[in-house]
């Protein structure tokens, strides 16, 4: 016998082997058991999720002598003649290869015969928006009204082309794209009825290329087990699809937190001797970023698709400002990579961005750039000092003395530098910020005592507080007991402390530049301004 596609041996029967699609399975299987059957359906969704398989089905439904938890019985006469192609009453038409008025028209001569097998006679119209004008018109009175025993059943991936004349006569069923977790259960309980090897991480992969069609995942899933001579492996994969390592991310990744530009370079230079599909590796980048960024902000709700250790490491390791301006960068550079004079130029250029704008710790100055002898001018001043004119020091806010009481024992030992307890603890990441937004409340035998405002308590649970919690158990040198209590103070937090320091550094800076004698010749002289966005206080 011929060798059948994974997708077409393995395409639903009945609507309980519907993958992903419940919302429009479990509607028709009502409108079965309450006998509620609408005369036009139309099913839209993109390619591969279902659109003409669920028409086929509903066909089959409506008209088999013995249903199964409304479900065809695939036993009786009808679903045996459905199963073999020939059951007379399913008219089903490409509307891509009949668009002409005249198909149309033959199409519906025979409208009003009964069936002569089934219950209904059923006109299944795939891609419908393909039809002409006065194929709609000469639909349009027969769809609105058609005899009793015709069902017509239409499936398009483009709704908006279809006239709202016809919409407004079917019920519409929006079918969705699908995760690809759904994708890969699919392929394991495939491949575990057809007895093939597989690892799992494989087939993760390919349900992600899928992009959200079933059909896709099975005909790259036939293509791999092709490929892999009968099995489905990880590095196997990856060959077929010229796609990098998730390790050569890894080190990537890793070259980009540690500001590293070479080594950036040097491990493009080594993903292209493997002849990788560049805008996939951005993709996968990408995917990687957004899993930092979870683990940064909601690290309850993360679910791992990448190593959990590697996540959660540069999680800490990379700020939650740079994993949000290299997330933008990326996505922004997805549509540059074809017209780069090539895709590796392209996806280094991306990557060479994320280091230059990364924002900048050391202290760096230029020189203020002479102006052209227009009208208007400004004056950029990014990082500038200006000759002979020094920045005064930022002043230091007032603090709020520190607290005496204790929150609940008496012989609590206050602490008043709680920033430099931060600073001698070493703490980095999403560990630092939390303690950093926290106010030291004292330290007796068994409890150290924190607060924490209410706007910051997202802050709060996770790995953060568990490594906050080892730090200050290392500092005291015994096994304390963390307490952080959510409550609204006025007192000053090292975080609001440094917010209030880089204000008071910015207008000082300003001032500097506007009381600066050369800055106030080039006002003078050319009618320039100074655009006080760009002042950056040298730190």
């Amino acid at each position: 016998m011929a060798y059948q596609a994974l997708a077409r041996k393995w395409r639903p029967r009945t609507f309980s082997e519907i993958v992903g699609q419940q919302h429009v399975s479990q509607s028709l299987i009502h409108a079965l058991q309450h006998n509620r059957l609408h005369h036009a359906y139309l099913f839209t969704g993109t390619r591969g999720v279902g659109k003409t398989t669920i028409a086929r089905i509903l066909a089959k439904a409506i008209n088999c002598e013995n249903l199964t938890d409304f479900n065809p019985c695939g036993q009786c006469a009808v679903c045996q003649a459905f199963d073999q192609g020939r059951f007379m009453d399913l008219i089903e038409v490409d509307a891509a290869s009949r668009t002409k008025v005249e198909d149309t028209r033959d199409l519906l001569d025979n409208v009003q015969y009964a069936p002569n097998q089934g219950r209904y006679k059923v006109y299944l119209i795939d891609e419908v928006h393909m039809l002409s004008g006065h194929s709609f018109n000469a639909l349009l009175k027969t769809l609105e009204e058609p005899p009793e025993h015709v069902k017509f059943l239409l499936a398009t991936t483009d709704p908006q082309k279809i006239p709202v004349t016809i919409l407004s006569r079917c019920l519409q069923y929006n079918l969705k794209r699908l995760y690809p977790e759904q994708i890969e259960k699919q392929m394991a309980f495939i491949l575990q009825q057809e007895g093939i090897e597989f690892e799992a991480n494989a087939l993760a992969l390919l349900a992600r290329v899928a992009d959200g069609s079933m059909r896709d995942g099975l005909s790259i899933l036939d293509q791999a087990i092709a490929y892999g001579n009968g099995a489905v492996d990880y590095q196997t994969v990856l060959q077929m699809l010229g796609t990098v390592s998730e390790q050569s991310l890894n080190a990537l990744l890793e070259a980009l937190a540690a500001n590293d530009g070479l080594a950036v370079l040097n491990k493009v230079a080594e993903m292209a001797d493997l002849t990788p599909d560049f805008a996939d590796s951005l993709q996968q980048l990408l995917r990687m970023l957004h899993r930092i960024a979870l683990t940064q902000q909601i690290p309850a709700r993360t679910e791992y698709e990448f190593d959990p250790a590697f996540i959660q490491q540069m999680a800490e390791q990379i700020p939650p400002e740079d994993v949000q301006l290299f997330y933008q960068i990326g996505v922004m550079g997805q549509k540059e990579l074809d017209l780069a004079p090539d895709p590796r130029t392209g996806f280094e250029m991306i990557l060479l961005r994320m280091l230059a704008f990364r924002p900048v710790t050391a202290a760096s100055t230029t020189q203020v750039s002479a102006p052209s002898s227009h009208n208007k001018h400004t004056v950029v001043t990014k990082n500038v000092t200006p000759k002979a004119t020094t920045v005064p020091a930022a002043k230091e806010p007032q603090t709020a003395p520190p607290v005496e009481t204790a929150p609940t024992s008496p012989d609590i030992q206050p602490q008043n530098d709680w920033q430099a307890m931060i600073n001698a603890m070493n703490l980095r990441g999403m560990t630092r910020e939390l303690a950093n937004n926290c106010l030291f409340d004292g330290v007796d035998e068994q409890y150290c005592y924190l607060s924490i405002e209410p706007s910051h308590k997202n802050l709060l649970g996770g790995k953060s507080e568990e490594k906050l919690l080892k730090a200050l158990q290392t500092y005291y040198n015994r096994p304390l007991k963390l307490k952080i209590s959510v409550e609204k103070t006025d007192k000053i937090t090292p975080a609001k402390k440094a917010r209030l320091q880089q204000q008071a550094a910015q207008q000082a800076a300003v001032e500097a530049i506007n009381n600066d004698d050369n800055v106030s010749a080039l006002k003078a002289e050319f009618d320039a301004r100074v655009a006080t966005d760009s002042i950056e206080p040298i730190k």
